[in-house]
């Protein structure tokens, strides 16, 4: 039996998979410099998904990192950050549209370019959100791992670090959770050329619960209580 599974997501692509309750998936910026932006929905209910609002007001914090969970908009926990050694995602940018890729890319399409085209993380979110049957107003806000961003003295939004070579976060999934993720620019990027970056990807089965430290906020702890609510069968919620 295959206990883990590792892959390489190139630059300027999307990806989706069905994460199963208790196992982990760990991403791994291989070269330095990459952008993986992501969104999570329940595969048993799709109208359930990622909530940042919620995700970031709940925890008290504006960076993500170990020890913060991502919630649901129905106030479940899909899953934990059991370690990050980049230590700063974020989830108040979104993600890059065509217009915005082509203004700061040029425009470089699949007929052109192939593989090297300029993709955008909008159009790479809906491609894999049609396979489930998902479009235009199931999008929310997404996640953007290994992004750092910050105010200026003006108030307005930077990118002050995009990735590093060798980092790496761990997210240890509370419930089945459909993840759908791309690897095209984040929306503050101020690189020149478009980035080539690929992303590592493993997924590990052996099902654990979530880290201690995920668990040591209250919030977090009623979160997972919602979890064992919705997850009756697997024994009563003593909450």
């Amino acid at each position: 039996m295959m206990n883990a599974y590792q892959t390489q997501l190139p630059a300027g692509s999307h990806w989706s998979l069905m994460m199963r309750q208790g196992t982990a998936l760990t991403l791994t910026d291989l070269a330095g410099g990459v952008n993986a932006g992501v969104l999570f929905y329940n595969p048993e209910n799709l109208l359930e998904r990622y909530n940042a609002p919620d995700t970031l007001k709940c925890q008290h914090t504006f960076r993500l990192t170990a020890g913060h969970c991502l919630y649901s908009d129905m106030g479940r926990i899909f899953c934990g950050i059991e370690q990050d050694s980049f230590g700063w995602h974020e989830s108040v940018c979104g993600t890059a549209n065509a217009a915005l890729t082509e203004k700061q890319f040029g425009a470089r399409d699949y007929q052109q370019a192939r593989n090297d085209r300029h993709q955008n993380g909008y159009d790479s979110f809906l491609v894999e959100l049609a396979k489930y049957g998902l479009g235009k107003r199931d999008m929310a806000a997404c996640l953007n791992l290994f992004a750092h961003v910050a105010a200026n003295d003006d108030g307005k939004l930077e990118l002050v670090r995009q990735g590093a070579a060798g980092a790496n976060v761990t997210l240890r999934f509370a419930m089945d959770t459909l993840v759908v993720l791309h690897t095209c620019p984040h929306p503050l990027s101020n690189a020149t050329a478009y980035p080539r970056q690929p992303l590592g990807i493993r997924i590990d089965s052996e099902r654990k619960p979530l880290p201690a430290h995920c668990l040591e906020r209250a919030e977090n702890q009623r979160g997972l209580c919602n979890n064992h609510l919705y997850h009756l069968s697997e024994g009563a919620c003593s909450c």
